[in-house]
């Protein structure tokens, strides 16, 4: 590996935007947001628009968007025709 060609390896701390449950972890992300962790250190602050906290599938309320009537237009377009 050549030496001082990759990001720096650190603590980093992600919240959720819509949530704002957040979690430490290590990463490359920087940020010039900081915040302080409950352990008394600052830690750069990255925040997400989706996390586990707040992904439709792991809180269990997926849902199918059906954006306009697409699933009839593409039935009607390349559906079964004839009876097959």
């Amino acid at each position: 590996m050549q030496p001082n060609i990759h990001p720096g390896y650190g603590p980093v701390v992600y919240q959720d935007r819509s949530t704002g449950e957040a979690f430490l972890t290590r990463s490359t992300a920087t940020s010039r947001e900081t915040i302080e962790w409950p352990d008394g250190q600052t830690y750069p602050l990255v925040r997400v628009d989706i996390t586990a906290d707040s992904h439709p599938f792991w809180t269990g309320a997926t849902r199918v968007l059906d954006a306009a009537g697409q699933v009839e237009k593409f039935n009607r377009r390349y559906g079964r025709r004839g009876g097959r």
